[in-house]
């Protein structure tokens, strides 16, 4: 099974507008509770803190997910992702993929040089460096999620609008697309919360059983979080819910 948190982050990769507001800030902590089928199969979360790298001011941020309960049993999950986001361009400079998923590991380290177009990959586990050539303002598996935020809207448009963005994972270079599907109120642990609905549009196959097999829905307040997510995976189903919040830039929005 491919682990919530690589899913998670593959989700918001396609909803871009031009309108940018700083959605988040360091100490920022999202908690996730994801269920497979009936089990509580696991939880996973995102950090931000503010930092430096190479004397370039920047937003660490850690996302971590791990199998829990039976699923841990027969399926162990430990994964670790981490990007390196400059905070004069929002670029990310740097990121990390640790995974163990049921015993296949990944250790890759890539190195952005958003200038010139180029990303350098380390793989720690075989030993190798290579160079590829980036598109322009590529994001990679993390810092697009905190960039989406900082773009989506708060002025919606039509139903069957389709937004692109650009992202470079593993070796390769890809084109996200998402659909907006409107707007939905979800009834979270917090309460009622409007919500922005999305269909990003995924590679049917090993993973996902169909191209529309992704739905999320992202708060419309200030904050853009994502507070549900739901997966029809090529073998059975994943949900995931916003379980708990710590330090957001503003206050969670709820409906009376």
């Amino acid at each position: 099974m491919k682990t919530f948190l690589t899913i998670t982050l593959m989700l918001f990769s396609s909803y871009f507008l031009n309108a940018q507001e700083q959605t988040y800030q360091g100490g920022e902590l999202l908690k996730f509770r994801v269920h497979y089928g009936w089990f509580n199969a696991s939880h996973a979360s995102l950090k931000v803190t503010a930092e430096e790298l190479n004397g370039h001011p920047v937003y660490h941020i850690k996302g971590h997910g791990e199998s829990i309960g039976l699923l841990d049993l027969f399926f162990e999950v430990n994964d670790t992702y981490e990007s390196y986001i400059s905070q004069a361009s929002m670029l990310p400079l740097k990121f990390v993929r640790n995974i163990n998923e049921g015993g296949y590991t990944k250790h890759n380290i890539i190195y952005y040089d958003q200038e010139n177009q180029k990303a350098k990959v380390h793989n720690l586990k075989d030993q190798t460096v290579k160079t590829f050539k980036t598109k322009p303002d590529v994001q990679d598996m993390i810092s697009i999620v905190y960039h989406l935020r900082n773009n989506i809207s708060t002025h919606l448009n039509e139903k069957g609008d389709s937004f692109v963005v650009n992202m470079f994972f593993d070796e390769n270079n890809y084109k996200f697309k998402t659909v907006y599907l409107g707007q939905e109120i979800i009834d979270s642990e917090f309460g009622e919360i409007k919500c922005i609905k999305l269909r990003p549009y995924v590679q049917a196959g090993r993973v996902f059983k169909e191209q529309e097999s992704l739905t999320i829905w992202v708060s419309a307040g200030r904050n853009k979080v994502p507070i549900k997510i739901k997966a029809k995976l090529a073998v059975g189903s994943l949900t995931a819910d916003l379980e708990g919040y710590e330090n957001l830039k503003y206050p969670l929005e709820t409906l009376e």
